[in-house]
């Protein structure tokens, strides 16, 4: 298994279109001229996920105030995805990726250590894209918990 290429601050983010969990198709460069959070987590309704994913929920306002958009990507299929969104009342864009092709494309599938295992799945890993769409920050095997917390402070939201 060959180590997934990764994305460092300054390079351009793969454009991509995918699915939310309304069955309605964003891209990436749709977005332009905002500031884009992405972030890919490994599965809907597991608990890491869902701290995750209400961690960004909670703090959409604030983050949309300071001109962010948030798209939280995995591999789960849309239908799923709109459980998990009604399940945690989750205010996040939710996008589709099952073929895994963008977390590819973002070095955020591959290698991983899982139990003090080699596998291959879901590196969690968040990404922060400019207007033009560069890349800003790119952080691999962020935790669940905590981790908004931590990207505001990189960003330099909490005062």
């Amino acid at each position: 298994m060959s180590e997934t290429p990764r994305l460092s601050p300054g390079d351009t983010a793969p454009d991509f279109t995918l699915t939310d969990d309304t069955g309605t198709e964003v891209s990436l460069s749709g977005l332009r001229g905002r500031k884009v959070i992405v972030y890919f987590y490994p599965a809907a309704m597991t608990p890491g996920c869902t701290k995750q994913a209400c961690d960004f929920t909670e703090s959409l306002e604030s983050l949309r105030g300071a001109g962010y958009e948030v798209l939280g990507i995995s591999p789960d299929k849309p239908e799923k995805l709109g459980k998990f969104r009604e399940k945690e009342s989750l205010g996040i864009t939710l996008l589709s990726d099952p073929d895994k092709s963008v977390m590819t494309s973002y070095g955020a599938f591959g290698e991983k250590k899982l139990y003090g295992k080699v596998v291959q799945g879901v590196i969690r890993s968040t990404f922060v894209v400019d207007e033009q769409g560069a890349v800003e920050l790119a952080q691999y095997n962020v935790k669940a918990t905590g981790h908004v917390a931590k990207l505001r402070r990189d960003l330099g939201l909490d005062a």
